[in-house]
């Protein structure tokens, strides 16, 4: 995606303002919440299992503005303001690995701060037996089953993005 465009979106995409409660309280612009104003905003994560207990992960685009060429959660993305968080998982899984027909489970919601947004993090997880998926190229780079000893091993490495890490730990129970 060209800076423009990008710095386009920014201005138009909007985004539900929540309290810590996750009470919609206000919306603001993407640009607006990226840029350390510490308004909390909602996103939706989905972590996709393997039956053989390995998790998919996304290699995110060299273009990301944030935590850009690190690996992710399969599938993370804002909420639109109007949007439910069932919906926003929905568009967003889609969206990023052309995956439909999933049955998600809730694992939990939570607050992450970063430098240079706060956001709610709702996180769900699947159980699929696909083995790759058609994912966005503007998106993500790649994207392929890790076991979990891999996802250890990388920890702290910088392969993988703070928040895929702290989420992943919150998992396992070691958060």
């Amino acid at each position: 995606m060209n800076e423009t465009l990008a710095a386009d979106l920014s201005e138009k995409e909007i985004f539900p303002i929540v309290d810590e409660k996750g009470n919609v309280v206000g919306k603001a612009t993407r640009k607006e919440c990226h840029s350390g104003t510490r308004l909390l905003h909602p996103v939706v994560h989905l972590h996709v299992l393997n039956d053989k207990g390995e998790i998919y992960l996304q290699k995110r685009s060299a273009h990301k503005f944030i935590q850009p060429g690190k690996w992710d959660t399969a599938v993370g993305g804002h909420m639109d303001y109007g949007e439910t968080v069932e919906e926003a998982l929905e568009r967003e899984t889609r969206e990023e690995l052309g995956f439909t027909g999933y049955e998600p489970k809730h694992l939990f919601s939570y607050i992450f701060d970063s430098e240079v947004e706060r956001e709610m993090v709702h996180t769900y997880y699947t159980v699929t037996d696909r083995e790759s998926f058609d994912f966005d190229p503007s998106e993500v780079d790649e994207g392929r089953f890790w076991t979990v000893e891999e996802v250890k091993t990388a920890i702290g490495t910088g392969v993988l993005t703070p928040n895929f890490e702290d989420e992943f730990l919150r998992i396992l129970g070691e958060r």
